[in-house]
């Protein structure tokens, strides 16, 4: 890996993790233009808050998501700078590694 070197690989892992399950990429489709708080969350997602704090804990420890608490509040916002870290290490493989055109397939090979 060239840049994503200062990244551990856990952190990348942790993330793609994330971003694997249905409704954490629902989270992060709403967070996307807006900061939400976890009420608004639960309303547009049909799901109930101790659910969607497990998810939110999840997406928290991957980095992709930023909490801050305004009374008995809490908002969630994207955190860009760990959506970009996941870019740049995808971005690596279009950049570093040759493309091939496909082969035909063969039974004579």
């Amino acid at each position: 890996m060239t840049a994503t070197n200062t990244h551990t690989p856990d952190i990348i892992i942790a993330g793609f993790h994330a971003l694997s399950d249905p409704l954490r990429f629902q989270v992060l489709e709403l967070l996307r233009s807006q900061e939400l708080c976890v009420c608004d969350l639960c309303d547009s997602l049909g799901v109930s808050q101790s659910k969607l704090s497990f998810h939110l804990k999840t997406m928290k420890e991957a980095g992709l998501v930023r909490a801050r608490q305004e009374g008995r509040w809490i908002y969630y916002s994207l955190n860009l700078p760990q959506l970009v870290v996941l870019e740049q290490y995808l971005a690596e493989f279009r950049r570093f590694s040759p493309i091939l055109p496909a082969r035909p397939c063969s039974d004579t090979e």
